[in-house]
């Protein structure tokens, strides 16, 4: 007789609601995307449905109707009445007794939720500090996986550390990106991030931080940095769809600059602002 344990309840196999089998929950199989918006307005959703629908493809979920998943995240904003909103949608390949080997004639489960975002007041005047983390992540970091235990772990050791955000590190001793994060250095006139590779998440806010850098006069190169130039640099900053553009003001223990927001992210960040009016 095949049952399941759910808690301290004994469940025949066959009664198992089938969220319990869900390949997200057994795999990380599943791919998900998280947008916002801006006055009641959703920001870059276009740009968002592109990187969704790569993320499904580069995985090999099919069936899945991007309209309709459009559809639904309209739906959902509209009836949550935010106005500014986080917005997290995800699909997973489907439900079925654990196998790592999965029928192509699955139904992918589909999960939405909508909550209110806070302004970042705080963190947009001060600027927040970062500290550096070992990049654990598979190797896809292109595709937006629900595999994100390295991330988990890195934002767990930067807050005990005191910290806002981590900044993944990899085995040669460079800066990849934020584990939510885009990231930034601002070195005399430029703006220097790590180029789009495999291991990098194309970031559709770093799309727009670029944008604003160029419009404020800077240089944008895409190479990669190590730790200490990071910290040598006269402006940090990160970017991400809840937060937009923050200011780093101290990167593990170094100060950056004057510890305050430096004058080109000020600048970017009022930038930024144009793109979402």
């Amino acid at each position: 007789m095949q049952i399941v344990m759910i808690q301290d309840k004994i469940v025949p196999f066959g009664e198992v609601p089938p969220v319990y089998f869900d390949r997200g929950m057994f795999f990380g199989d599943g791919v998900y995307e998280v947008m916002r918006s801006y006055d009641g307005k959703l920001f870059a959703f276009d740009e968002h449905m592109e990187r969704f629908a790569h993320s499904l493809s580069g995985i090999q979920i099919t069936g899945v109707d991007l309209d309709q998943v459009r559809s639904r995240v309209q739906r959902a904003f509209e009836a949550a009445g935010i106005p500014n909103a986080l917005i997290y949608f995800h699909i997973t390949r489907g439900s079925a007794p654990r196998n790592r080997v999965w029928s192509d004639d699955l139904e992918p489960n589909f999960f939405l939720s909508i909550s209110e975002l806070n302004d970042n007041g705080d963190d947009k005047a001060k600027g927040i500090a970062v500290s550096t983390f070992p990049d654990w992540r598979w190797k896809r970091c292109d595709i937006k996986s629900l595999n994100l235990l390295p991330n988990v772990l890195a934002n767990t050791d930067a807050a005990r550390k005191g910290c806002s955000e981590a900044i993944f590190v990899d085995e040669a001793g460079w800066i990849t990106e934020g584990a939510g994060s885009a990231f930034f250095a601002v070195r005399g006139q430029t703006l220097q991030t790590t180029p789009l590779t495999a291991n990098i998440l194309p970031s559709i806010t770093r799309k727009y931080t670029i944008k604003a850098g160029r419009n404020v006069g800077l240089k944008v190169v895409e190479e990669s940095l190590t730790p200490e130039l990071a910290a040598s640099s006269d402006e940090l900053c990160v970017a991400s769809t809840t937060k937009d553009i923050i200011a780093v003001v101290k990167f593990d223990d170094k100060v950056i600059g004057d510890g305050k927001p430096g004058k080109y992210t000020k600048r970017m960040i009022e930038e930024f602002r144009l793109f979402v009016v």
